[in-house]
């Protein structure tokens, strides 16, 4: 191929180079579709895509390969008699004895509107024509375009070319007499508007179906990826459920299980493991029951019992009568430590109430004033601690069981005062927000470990390894119930209560509900 074609190409190769440019400039990576159903739909909308341009490509090249071979057959049908019949300029008469030239006009008899002929003698353009109205017109030629006359191969075949003047034609280049070359072509712009109206409505109808068949595709995919949603939307609400503790209501399960289809398989494969998790949570749910029940069960046998022990110990050293010194001792520590199991029956008892869901007792109960209490009670346990006292200018009110709250604010300070050294600071402060009281203890001391911290307000939890505390005569350890009561009655006022902790800064902070707006 040459001229035309070959510029052609040449076009296409310079778009495609435009293209990929273009696609290099955009900022990052092109935004992938991350749903199923976008890609689904993205996947079907490009192997369309590369149908319709296959199909285009294919039929366009056939539609210009067929027009072509027929003006290939036009021009091997004029058999170059236009061309023949042109003179040269140079001698004034014909140089061969063909019988056309005997006439002095060209022969333009048969010849198709807008053919294109032109003599060359020995690689030299001499004479150009083209036929215009059953005339002959001379077409003006630049040395561009005898260069591109004398490069035509005579060979008897198409080729493309370009004129200056004319534009693109097909042109087959003959050997004549003497050092003749004749040149005989039809016009290409038939044949390119052709080509150019195939490619105008396939890129329509492309397009259209294109169109079309994203919608469709989407609806389809969507219907089809309906039972897909529906697992999806079981296990969203699986993943919403607080599966930590308490009785927990699973889920009906999914109805698409049909085996014979991928939903379906999983489908049936999440109804399998809602069924053991939901077996799971209630064998977890029942033994829990059991466990408070034993719990409860026993702290409210020990009640008495306990009261005994403690009662004939004060019984014991009220004696009128002189006591041997260690067995006063020891009654001292059978007074002492029964008076610790009292407290860590009733301990346990409200844990046991308060997981029961027994209300408290609803009241306006004024935390600046509990506050003062709690502080001057921590001061007269611990004077060793500097405490420190903030409280605004106006009662802050909650409405709540004021014993309870007392007994949060207490703990948390017995708390600060247990695991800290003398001379720590803790400072209790109180403020109120636009929905929300908010009581803070912070103290100066060691800090609790990070590993330990998510799990401070769980029963029976120890903080021992982090922060110094003294135990020994007259003294005590903790049960690790503070903590968890704080948590459980700050739950129950539909508060919540967090910690953060780093050595020489700990904070506790409880935020429960303003009087009114619970």
């Amino acid at each position: 191929m040459s001229g035309v074609r070959r510029a052609s190409a040449a076009g296409r190769a310079g778009r495609a180079r435009q293209a990929v440019a273009a696609l290099r400039s955009l900022p990052g990576r092109l935004p992938l579709p991350r749903t199923l159903r976008a890609r689904l739909t993205t996947g079907l909308l490009l192997l369309l895509a590369l149908a319709c341009l296959a199909v285009g490509v294919i039929t366009v090249l056939a539609l210009e390969r067929f027009l072509m071979a027929r003006l290939d057959h036009q021009l091997a049908v004029a058999d170059g008699r236009f061309a023949a019949s042109l003179q040269h300029k140079e001698n004034g008469n014909d140089n061969d004895n063909d019988d056309n030239n005997d006439d002095a006009n060209p022969d333009t008899r048969g010849q198709a509107e807008g053919t294109f002929g032109a003599r060359l003698l020995f690689g030299v353009a001499t004479e150009a024509s083209i036929v215009h109205s059953y005339t002959h017109v001379p077409v003006p030629l630049t040395r561009a375009d005898r260069r591109t006359l004398a490069a035509v191969p005579p060979d008897g075949r198409g080729h493309n070319i370009a004129l200056s003047s004319l534009g693109a034609y097909r042109v087959v280049a003959e050997r004549g007499h003497g050092g003749d070359t004749l040149l005989t072509g039809l016009p290409l712009r038939r044949v390119t508007d052709t080509v150019h109206r195939l490619e105008a409505v396939e890129t329509a109808v492309f397009g259209a179906a294109i169109v079309v068949t994203g919608v469709a595709g989407a609806f389809w995919v969507r219907l089809s990826l309906r039972p897909l949603s529906r697992v999806a939307a079981t296990a969203t609400e699986v993943t919403r459920m607080p599966l930590a503790s308490g009785e927990v209501a699973m889920p009906g399960p999914v109805p698409d299980t049909d085996s014979r289809t991928e939903v379906g398989q999983v489908g049936a494969a999440l109804n399998r493991m809602l069924g053991h998790v939901g077996d799971a949570l209630s064998r977890r749910h029942a033994s829990e029951e059991r466990l408070r029940h034993f719990a409860a069960d026993a702290s409210h046998e020990l009640r008495t019992p306990v009261a005994t022990v403690r009662a004939h110990a004060e019984l014991a050293l009220r004696h009128p009568e002189s006591v041997p010194d260690d067995v006063r001792h020891a009654l001292e520590r059978i007074q002492y430590e029964s008076e610790r199991m009292s407290g860590l029956v009733e301990d346990l008892l409200l844990l046991a109430r308060l997981d029961a869901g027994r209300p408290l007792a609803r009241a306006t109960v004024d935390l600046t004033r509990l506050a003062l209490d709690a502080m001057s009670d921590a001061r007269a346990a611990a004077p060793e601690h500097h405490w420190l006292l903030e409280l605004p200018s106006e009662p802050v009110t909650v409405t709540g069981d004021e014993h309870r709250l007392y007994q949060v604010v207490a703990n948390l300070l017995g708390n600060a005062r247990t695991h800290t050294p003398p001379d720590t600071t803790v400072t209790l402060r109180i403020a109120a927000h636009e929905d929300h009281a908010e009581l803070t203890v912070s103290d100066t001391g060691p800090g609790i470990p990070e590993e330990l911290q998510p799990e401070i307000f769980q029963r029976f939890t120890r903080a021992d390894r982090a922060r110094s505390r003294t135990t020994g005569e007259g003294t005590t350890g903790g049960t690790g119930l503070g903590l968890a009561i704080v948590a459980a009655v700050t739950a129950a006022h539909d508060g919540t209560v967090d910690v953060t902790s780093r050595p020489g800064h700990t904070v506790f902070t409880v935020r429960l509900p303003l009087a009114g707006t619970g």
